[in-house]
């Protein structure tokens, strides 16, 4: 059964307004060694979407899985029964909170290779405006390694999703969307918002929420467990390409438009 956590009501006006927050301590001592097992055992059996995010000659390794939750326990009891489907649902505003998927992201020691600025939405196969994203370290995260965001982005503007090595249109065809501004170079036009984190703490952040990373310096090694919850208001978008996790076979079960009630997608609050 999941945990349940209250917010206080300046949390949830700061995430509708900002598109992302900082929860500190919201996993306990239990929680951060089964969800670091969880890690753990992802990279050690790592699923058929699973991929190097880096450049062959990088010093260090971005290594990126999905959608393993199903085959493993520590992964699903997080994201089952844990504070963050209650979480979820209050900073969706929402009645309901469904999980969408998890994602690993581990940057090894060293790791040159940053995520570029990018939305998460573009890239999925949901439509809608209730939906949040936990990004959830079990190591210590300095601020040089954060994640960015750029504050208010999450607004209703769709930017072109791009592969991060080659900039290359896989999905939405170019000149579909709008193209990203120059972020970082224009600071006083992009507020930008980031936190130092420690094991336990989490980011929430909005799916159209402008976000990016650096590297890893030398001796700091970043795991990452991201976990994506929908809301009421979230519905089957299919697209004519492989969305970023597909999810095959879901176009024959789900028509387009309907609320994401297949068994992928397990209602978790309000709890059982």
């Amino acid at each position: 059964m999941s945990k349940t956590y209250p917010l206080n009501p300046e949390t949830i006006e700061a995430y509708a307004a900002d598109g992302a927050v900082v929860l500190r301590g919201v996993l306990s001592a239990a929680d951060l060694r089964q969800l670091e097992a969880g890690v753990e055992r992802n990279l050690a059996h790592l699923s058929p979407l699973a991929l190097v995010a880096s450049e062959k000659d990088d010093p260090g390794r971005f290594v990126e899985d999905f959608c393993t939750w199903q085959n493993n326990p520590a992964y699903r009891e997080i994201l089952e029964n844990s504070a963050l489907p209650h979480i979820a649902a209050q900073l969706m505003q929402s009645e309901t909170a469904r999980l969408y998927h998890d994602h690993l992201l581990v940057k090894a020691s060293g790791t040159r290779q940053p995520t570029p600025w990018h939305q998460d939405q573009p890239y999925y196969n949901v439509s809608g405006r209730q939906n949040v994203s936990f990004w959830t370290p079990v190591d210590p995260v300095p601020l040089a390694s954060t994640l960015r965001f750029v504050a208010g982005s999450h607004a209703g503007t769709w930017y072109m999703p791009r592969t991060f090595r080659d900039n290359q249109a896989k999905w939405f065809p170019d000149g579909a969307l709008a193209e990203l501004p120059a972020i970082d170079a224009e600071p006083q036009r992009f507020r930008q918002l980031g936190w130092a984190l420690e094991p336990g703490d989490c980011v929430a952040f909005h799916m159209l929420s402008l976000h990016a990373s650096n590297g890893t310096p030398p001796g700091t090694r970043r795991r990452v467990f991201s976990a994506r919850y929908l809301g009421d208001d979230a519905r089957h978008a299919p697209r004519p390409w492989r969305t970023s996790p597909p999810f095959p076979g879901l176009r024959e079960r789900l028509p387009d438009g309907a609320p994401m009630t297949d068994p992928l997608f397990p209602l978790v609050w309000p709890a059982a």
